[in-house]
Order: structure tokens, then C-alpha cells, then sequence
């Protein structure tokens, strides 16, 4: 969807961070049992439909994992020059796959898929430094208000929240160039 968004629309797509929740420890958690309702209330045949109409498999994950590492290998990536690959071969291995992005070789397997040097990734996320800049973009999306993921701002002006169906995004689009006129 993201491809057919940039093509389509010619816009640039960024990845930023989000934690929903803050006190995830390394291990991961079980899930809540709110999520587990919304599961057996149908939540799951949605998204499998909205992942079916772009050509993809989704699989929910079987517990909370923390994604503070995952964050911050993306920074690595995006230092790199290849966030939005590493993004995406990294949301395959969690969401198709059933892969847990807070292990190191779940990281390292998505950075080499990429071309990144995965021994100086690795480094330099366990040595923290990307740990501020994850946590100052983690603090900008709440002070605009993301409360949920995916959230994606467009002209850091507009939210579109959820996973929605490309229909959604192109009403916004629509919307939104309607407005510059």
C-alpha cells in the first residue's frame, strides 16, 4: 500500500517510532485481554482482508514484543540510507512470518537482507546511540497526539490512524489537494 501510495501520489514515505506502550520488558508480555476480545471479535479477519487486498499474508503477533531495539536498528538503517527496505523487510518477518523483532537475529537476518553491516549495527544499538533520538521522536508523536500504530502524518498536518483500506488514503489525498487549490 505504501508502494502504490508513493507512485501513485509522489510523496515520501518515512518511518518514525511508537511505542504504545513504555514499560515492555526485553522478554515481551502476554497480550491484554482487551486485545485478546478484539481478536475473537473479528479485529483479525479485518486486517487479514486489508493485508489480502494489497497481495499480502498477515499474521497477528502472539504477544507484546518491546520494539525499542527494532526502533533503533531502523535509525541505524536510516543513517544508511535504507530505512523504508529494512522497515519493510522487518514488518514481513514480524507480520508474515511470526518473527520477534526484539531478537538480534530476527535484526541482524533484516539488516543483512538489506546490505547493512550487521555487526556495526548491532554495536552501535547496544551501545545506545540512537536510544535519544528514538525517545525524542516517541515524545514529538505524543505531543501531536499518535496514540496509535500505524499512524501516518501527512504534511505533518494530517492523521490517517490504522490500518485502513488504500480507499481511506486516497480520500485524504484527495481531500487535502483540494484544500491547496
Amino acid at each position: 500500500m505504501v508502494e502504490k501510495l508513493k507512485e501513485e501520489y509522489n510523496v515520501d514515505v518515512e518511518w518514525r517510532p511508537f511505542y504504545l506502550y513504555w514499560d515492555i520488558p526485553a522478554e515481551g508480555k502476554e497480550l491484554p485481554d482487551y486485545v485478546k476480545r478484539a481478536r475473537a471479535n473479528g479485529s483479525e479477519e479485518r486486517l487479514q482482508a486489508i493485508a489480502s487486498s494489497y497481495g499480502m499474508d498477515f499474521r497477528s503477533t502472539a504477544r507484546i514484543y518491546s520494539t525499542r531495539l527494532a526502533h533503533e536498528a531502523t535509525e541505524y538503517a536510516r543513517e544508511n540510507g535504507k530505512a523504508n527496505d529494512f522497515h519493510k523487510a522487518l514488518f514481513r518477518k514480524v507480520y508474515t512470518e511470526g518473527q520477534d523483532p526484539s531478537q538480534w537475529v530476527v535484526l541482524r537476518s533484516t539488516a543483512e537482507e538489506v546490505g547493512l553491516n550487521t555487526d556495526e549495527m548491532q554495536q552501535l544499538v547496544v551501545y545506545n546511540r540512537y536510544t535519544g533520538l528514538v525517545e525524542e521522536q516517541v515524545r514529538w508523536a505524543q505531543q501531536i497526539g499518535v496514540t496509535g500504530v500505524p499512524t501516518y502524518i501527512i504534511n505533518d498536518r494530517y492523521a490517517v490512524v490504522g490500518a485502513q483500506p488504500y480507499e481511506v488514503f486516497k480520500n485524504a489525498f484527495t481531500q487535502i489537494m483540494n484544500r491547496k487549490s
